[in-house]
């Protein structure tokens, strides 16, 4: 039994039933979009985008805005050029292989990155400072990043693979996005109908179809125990304590 290839089967692009490879329902979506207010033609990069659903939202809202994608994952980057394809986005918004950390585009009038801190070897501090480098002054940048709702405990660790420093408060991310030299315009925070949601149709609600749908498949014992592991890590850990903020901010 491979963990490659459950770990295949269970990838966030291919499951068509995520609209957004984070905690986001589509109203908070469009309020982050009215937040960064993309004028028209302005330049966005999205970096460590998945398939770029925030992108494309992104550059809908602004008439001749142009948008780059920039994602490792293959999956995810085949299923943003379709879906700018289908949309008819495709001369708009170009997806590049490449690692986020490594991107070598500046002065976007836009910069955004959701939960893809790892990215860099700094994490969110590095972040930061790579998405004001590549804004131009008086630009916006788009930032999403987890912080600690409350003291983690040990189930709540043991649930993410994480460690206590991973996170801070959300005050101290605040403040990191300061010591970065941008000016929080909007702070939001995903809420819990939102989390329930991602995590019911991601890694949990995925499995379990596929395990139902191939009952006598070689690979369904692994899967369900996949399930069952992010389950318990989800509701018996990290629920209610790991948060998931959206920062806009002003360079």
């Amino acid at each position: 039994m491979s963990s490659d290839e459950i770990r295949a089967l269970m990838s966030a692009a291919r499951n068509d039933r995520l609209t957004w490879n984070t905690p986001l329902c589509d109203e908070h979506a469009a309020r982050l979009v009215a937040a960064c207010a993309p004028e028209p033609g302005a330049r966005i990069a999205d970096l460590g985008s998945g398939w770029g659903e925030l992108l494309m939202r992104l550059v809908e809202s602004a008439p001749g805005s142009t948008g780059d994608g920039v994602e490792t994952d293959p999956e995810a980057v085949a299923r943003g050029r379709a879906l700018a394809g289908e949309r008819g986005l495709a001369e708009r918004v170009r997806f590049h292989e490449v690692p986020a950390a490594e991107w070598p585009g500046e002065d976007y009038d836009l910069a955004v990155s959701i939960g893809a801190s790892h990215a860099w070897p700094g994490g969110t501090t590095e972040a930061l400072a790579a998405l004001r480098a590549a804004v131009r002054p008086g630009g916006r940048v788009l930032f999403g990043e987890g912080f600690w709702e409350r003291e983690p405990d040990e189930r709540a660790l043991a649930g993410l693979g994480a460690r206590p420093d991973d996170f801070g408060s959300l005050l101290e991310l605040i403040r990191h996005a300061e010591a970065a030299g941008l000016r929080p315009l909007q702070v939001t925070v995903a809420d819990q109908r939102e989390w329930d949601l991602f995590e019911s149709h991601a890694n949990i609600g995925l499995g379990e179809r596929w395990a139902l749908a191939h009952p006598d498949h070689p690979l369904r014992d692994g899967v369900v125990a996949a399930v069952d592991e992010r389950r318990t890590g989800y509701y018996g850990g990290y629920r209610g304590t790991l948060g998931l903020a959206y920062l806009v901010l002003g360079a």
